[in-house]
């Protein structure tokens, strides 16, 4: 008989793993329900024994495979990848199966239309061993010409360049084409825009919060909270009242809504998979009390920012099209949310902040991302370094 356990994750989320004996001396089929938010102890359970019936009878049934069957099915599997010979099958059966293993949804679903939309149809159907660099230089060039941003040319390069690299790397052709290949230059007047041009001036953002005072409370909270905290957008579209501590003035980032067409609205960890706390200033709080307030009259959400006149969270595209209209309204060139993050970052970093805190407080995995991106920041802050110096030199003289 199926026999259940509840137990927790490191961050938290409770589940039942459920157990099915194979025998003595071996290891039992194992499998997890996790517990949904909002659920009573009582509904829980009784979901999770009828979850642990269904997996004790498709085990019975064979339809469950232990470690060595799952072993050798991978090795099949292995054989048959090792016998593909198209870009097409290459792809579709070693590297993005390989790929999907490290891949967010979200990195997922955009290398598959990458594959789908501007490889497959020009290099699908050509042999691995066919494939020559002057192919691929005439698919980037081509590329190009169509219009698209050199960002996007990039991104290109770099899947054709991981395809034929671990088609190389495991013998699947004998060189690789991609060697001899240029990564894409911008085309003439297209150049790309340097992070400083990513981030507005303490000026500009002042106005941009103005402006954000006249608009409805949500967009509001929003607006000010994502310039305050440096909240990626399905950060702040992920944000439940339980993560805000009022009394202390901070916030924990546990989650992250993102969208694809094949996936739709789903949750995920924070990007680098790991919770954060963020201090929120006292204005801002504000703000969320009232929102707080006011959509407590209308719903019970437990999101802080949902979608109109419904509990269910706001969908993470949303912001995006509202700073665009908003930019529009006010006349500000190029708004949307993540240019709001590097905002807060760089007016921290050149405020005399150090890089480490910043870093911390932005999510980023280390240290030299920080650097990388916002290496604008931190020479302007030297320079004020600098002046400082010299202003305490003049005043020693006089």
């Amino acid at each position: 008989m199926a026999s259940t356990k509840l137990m927790e994750t490191k961050d938290g989320r409770r589940f039942f793993q459920i157990c099915v004996s194979r025998g003595h001396g071996k290891a039992p089929y194992k499998t997890r329900w996790y517990w949904p938010d909002g659920w009573s102890k009582r509904t829980a359970e009784r979901e999770a024994a009828k979850q642990a019936a269904a997996f004790e009878l498709a085990c019975k049934n064979g339809e469950v495979l232990n470690r060595a069957q799952e072993r050798e099915k991978a090795a099949q599997e292995a054989a048959e990848a090792a016998k593909l010979k198209t870009v097409r099958q290459y792809a579709d059966g070693v590297f993005m199966p390989t790929k999907e293993a490290t891949f967010s949804e979200n990195a997922r679903s955009s290398y598959r239309m990458f594959l789908d939309k501007h490889i497959f149809p020009v290099l699908g159907d050509v042999l691995l061993t066919e494939v020559t660099p002057a192919i691929i230089s005439k698919l980037l060039v081509d590329f190009q010409r169509a219009g698209y941003a050199h960002a996007s040319a990039v991104k290109l390069y770099n899947i054709l360049n991981g395809v034929f690299e671990m088609a190389f790397l495991d013998d699947s052709i004998p060189s690789n084409p991609m060697l001899k290949v240029k990564r894409p230059a911008p085309r003439k007047g297209e150049q790309p825009k340097d992070e400083g041009e990513k981030a507005y001036t303490v000026e500009e953002l002042a106005y941009i919060l103005s402006c954000a005072a006249q608009e409805p409370l949500q967009w509001q909270a929003y607006i000010f909270l994502a310039a305050d905290t440096g909240l990626r957008r399905g950060e702040l579209c992920g944000l439940q009242w339980a993560d805000i501590d009022f009394q202390n003035g901070a916030l924990t980032v546990r989650r992250n809504l993102q969208y694809t067409p094949a996936a739709g609205v789903y949750e995920t960890s924070p990007k680098n998979g790991k919770l954060r706390i963020v201090d929120v200033g006292a204005d801002v709080l504000a703000l969320l009390k009232e929102l707080r307030d006011r959509q407590s009259r209308s719903c019970i959400s437990k999101w802080c920012f949902t979608q109109e006149g419904t509990a269910e969270p706001m969908h993470p595209q949303s912001p995006t099209r509202y700073f665009s209209k908003f930019g529009k309204r006010y006349g500000i060139e190029d708004f949307h949310p993540h240019k709001l993050r590097h905002t807060s970052a760089s007016v921290a970093l050149t405020h005399g902040a150090d890089v480490v805190s910043v870093s911390e407080r932005l999510g980023h995995s280390d240290t030299a991302v920080t650097l990388r991106m916002y290496a604008h920041a931190n020479e302007e802050s030297i320079r004020r370094a600098g002046q400082i110096v010299r202003d305490a030199l003049k005043a020693k003289e006089g």
